[in-house]
C-alpha cells in the first residue's frame, strides 16, 4: 500500500508522466525505471492476498454466506470504482472519463469466486492456474479485431489500455483486463488452505519458499528463452544497463505470465521469511494494511487535492485547469524526480493516523458497512 502510492505520486507529480514511458529501457534513467518499476508488485500482491483472506474470512461462514458476501462485495467494489474512485482520480464531477482500474478488476474478481468457490476449492485452483499460465496463448491466436466479441476480448483479457465511448465527451478507461486478474486472485484463495489453524506453520513456510524459488527461476528461464509468456519480446541493446532494465521490463497491462512469476514469486518468499516478524516498522506498516480500501480512496484525494495547490502555486491558468483524464494535470507539468520522493513520503506520513483512526474505530465497532471498507 505505501509503494503504491509512489507510483500515483509519480503520475500526477513527475515532470516526464504524461509524456513518456518511463519503463522504456531507450529512454529512461535508472531512478525513474525503478522507481515505476517497484509498484509492479503492488497489484499483484494485493489481488493475491486478497484472494487468500477470502478464503480465511469464509472458514467462519456457511458456503451459502460466504458466496454471498463475496457476491455483494464485489458489486460494490465495482461501483466505488466507478464513482469514488474514478473522480479521486479524475476530479472531474461530470465524470467525462471513467477509470477502471484494479479496484474494479478485485470486484468482478470476488463475483466470479463467489460462484466458483461455492463449487469447491480445486475448481478455483484450477481455474486460477489456467488462466495465469494459459491466457498468453491468446498472444498467438487470431482474434476479432472489430465487434462487440472484440471488446469483450479486450476488457476481459488482452486490454493493455482499451477506451471506450459513452458518446462524444464521456468515455471508460478499462486498464485492468479482469480475467487475468481474477487467476491470481484465484491461486491466492487456494493458497489459502496453507494457513488453516491445522496446517502446520513449518510445512506452510517450506512450502511457501519452495513455490517462490520455482517461480523466480521460472520467470528468469522464460525472460532467457524469449518465447511464451510475455506479449512483448526482450529487445536487445547495445548497452549492458539497458539490456537489463529490458529483461526486467514485463507487461502489467494485461499482467503475463513473466509479470506473475517476477512479482508473486518474491513475494511468496517474503510470506515465508516474515511470517513472524514484529517491530515497530511492521507495527507501523501493518496499520496501513489493516485499512487498504479506506487508505487506497483517501490517497487519491489527498494527491489531488496537493496537484490542485501545486498547480496555483506554479502559476497555472484557469484555462488549463481542465484535461483529459485529470483535471489539473497539464502534459506539460510537474516536477523532478527527488520532489516526488519527498510528496509521496509527505502522503504517507500523513495519512498514517487517519488510519491508525479508522483502524482502532473497526476494532471497537461492528456495523455491518465496515465489512466492505
Amino acid at each position: 500500500m505505501i509503494i503504491m502510492a509512489l507510483d500515483h505520486t509519480r503520475d500526477f507529480f513527475h515532470e516526464s508522466a504524461m509524456t513518456a514511458d518511463p519503463l522504456d529501457p531507450a529512454t529512461t534513467s535508472i531512478a525513474l525505471f525503478f522507481t515505476r518499476w517497484i509498484t509492479h508488485f503492488c497489484a499483484p500482491i494485493f489481488v493475491f492476498l486478497s484472494g487468500l483472506s477470502m478464503y480465511l474470512s469464509a472458514q467462519n461462514k456457511t458456503v451459502a454466506q460466504a458466496s454471498s458476501f463475496l457476491f455483494r462485495r464485489g458489486l460494490w467494489l465495482v461501483f466505488a470504482e466507478i464513482v469514488i474512485v474514478s473522480l479521486g482520480i479524475t476530479y472531474n464531477p461530470l465524470y467525462n472519463f471513467i477509470i477502471l482500474q484494479v479496484i474494479w478488476a478485485i470486484g468482478i474478481s470476488m463475483i466470479l469466486l463467489s460462484i466458483f468457490s461455492r463449487i469447491s476449492w480445486a475448481l478455483v485452483l484450477a481455474t486460477g492456474v489456467i488462466l495465469v499460465f494459459g491466457h498468453d496463448l491468446l498472444i498467438y491466436a487470431n482474434l476479432p479485431q472489430t465487434g462487440a466479441i472484440s471488446i469483450l476480448l479486450k476488457v476481459f483479457l488482452t486490454a493493455s489500455g482499451t477506451v471506450l465511448p459513452l458518446d462524444k465527451t464521456h468515455f471508460i478507461g478499462v486498464f485492468y483486463a479482469v480475467l487475468p486478474w481474477t487467476g491470481i486472485m484465484f491461486l491466492g484463495y487456494a493458497a489459502g488452505k496453507l494457513y488453516r489453524v491445522e496446517f502446520p506453520a513449518v510445512s506452510r513456510k517450506k512450502i511457501l519458499f519452495v513455490l517462490g524459488i520455482l517461480l523466480i527461476i521460472l520467470f528468469i528461464t522464460l525472460r532467457f528463452i524469449n518465447g511464451y509468456g510475455d506479449p512483448a519480446p526482450r529487445k536487445h541493446y547495445s548497452e549492458l544497463t539497458q539490456n537489463v532494465l529490458s529483461f526486467m521490463n514485463v507487461s502489467k497491462y494485461p499482467p503475463s505470465l513473466m509479470y506473475f512469476c517476477m512479482t508473486i514469486g518474491p513475494a511468496l518468499l517474503m510470506l515465508s521469511i516474515l511470517e513472524k516478524t514484529h517491530n515497530s516498522i511492521s507495527k507501523i506498516i501493518s496499520t496501513y494494511g489493516s485499512v487498504p480500501f479506506f487508505y487506497y480512496i483517501i490517497h487519491f484525494y489527498l494527491l489531488h487535492i496537493l496537484l490542485a495547490i501545486a498547480f496555483f502555486v506554479t502559476g497555472r491558468p484557469v484555462s488549463q485547469i481542465v484535461q483529459v483524464p485529470f483535471l489539473f494535470r497539464p502534459s506539460v507539468f510537474g516536477f523532478s524526480l527527488p520532489v516526488v520522493y519527498l510528496i509521496w513520503i509527505f502522503v504517507v506520513a500523513s495519512l498514517y493516523r487517519p488510519c491508525l483512526w479508522f483502524k482502532t474505530y473497526k476494532t471497537k465497532h461492528n456495523q455491518w458497512w465496515l465489512k466492505y471498507i
